[in-house]
């Protein structure tokens, strides 16, 4: 009998790999529950600052400031990651993931730009609205969780679809923090 993660691999190979219609009826509820946890993350560190009466960073024009260059990097690695996905007739959703192995573009640096992007812009959200919740505990929880889903449940997925061209992808390039060649 497979394991939990292992049925969890399976069904989402066997989705990816499976009728459109499926896959299409998939993306919005598994994209969508993706983003809710996002959300909750952000919300439930401004409600951990209120509870624990935490100080907040200062706030202001020094809060937009120090914030905008995690919002203009963040923003463009994930804008750009999605937009790969995009043209090759994919989405980042991984029950409808694009149907060829993407390494180009922000890929060639990072196995997983989108989450890099991600990461940045959810601290950028912590440090604009003063929050030390955000920015020092929830976003590195976040980003741990993440990057273990990714470890375990994408990752061995990709590695079934792909075989090699996968594994080899992987011995170059790292799976979040890019490395610039």
């Amino acid at each position: 009998m497979p394991s939990l993660r292992e049925g969890i691999v399976n069904f989402i190979y066997r989705t990816a790999t499976g009728a459109k219609r499926t896959r299409v009826l998939l993306t919005p509820v598994v994209g969508g529950t993706f983003f809710c946890f996002v959300l909750a993350t952000i919300f439930g560190a401004l409600y951990l600052d209120r509870v624990f009466r935490l100080p907040p960073f200062p706030t202001g024009i020094s809060a937009v400031v120090a914030s905008l260059p995690f919002f203009a990097f963040g923003g463009w690695i994930w804008a750009w990651s999605g937009w790969r996905f995009l043209k090759t007739r994919g989405t980042p959703v991984p029950v409808n993931p694009p149907p060829v192995l993407i390494t180009d573009g922000p890929y060639a640096y990072s196995r997983n730009p989108m989450m890099t992007g991600l990461f940045l812009l959810m601290a950028g959200i912590g440090i604009l609205f003063g929050s030390i919740s955000l920015t020092f505990a929830m976003t590195p929880l976040f980003a741990l969780a993440c990057i273990l889903e990714i470890k375990y449940i994408e990752e061995p997925e990709l590695e079934k679809r792909f075989g090699k061209a996968y594994v080899e992808y992987c011995a170059r390039t790292p799976r979040i923090l890019p490395r610039f060649r």
